[in-house]
């Protein structure tokens, strides 16, 4: 259920809004164990995604790093790799 939450932070390029979105979506998701809500629930639930986002996307825009960007595409064959040898 949570696939999309990544680390998001010291990339180059930056994370995306549409990253943040995904990951804020799936959290809340998780913490309240539905994917999708009643229609009584959907304002509260998208209310709680767009308040995760925003304070996600202010995290990441505070946080300082000393090491070197990290690059999407080594990152993504990393864990490509480390799929491979668990899943064969």
């Amino acid at each position: 259920m949570c696939r999309n939450i990544r680390p998001l932070s010291n990339f180059a390029p930056p994370a995306t809004e549409e990253e943040v979105d995904a990951a804020a979506l799936q959290y809340v998701r998780k913490i309240s164990g539905t994917t999708k809500p009643a229609r009584v629930n959907a304002d509260a639930f998208d209310r709680a995604v767009a308040e995760v986002a925003a304070a996600s996307a202010r995290l990441l825009d505070a946080l300082v790093s000393t090491a070197p960007p990290k690059d999407r595409e080594v990152e993504a064959a990393k864990a490509k790799a480390r799929s491979a040898a668990r899943f064969g």
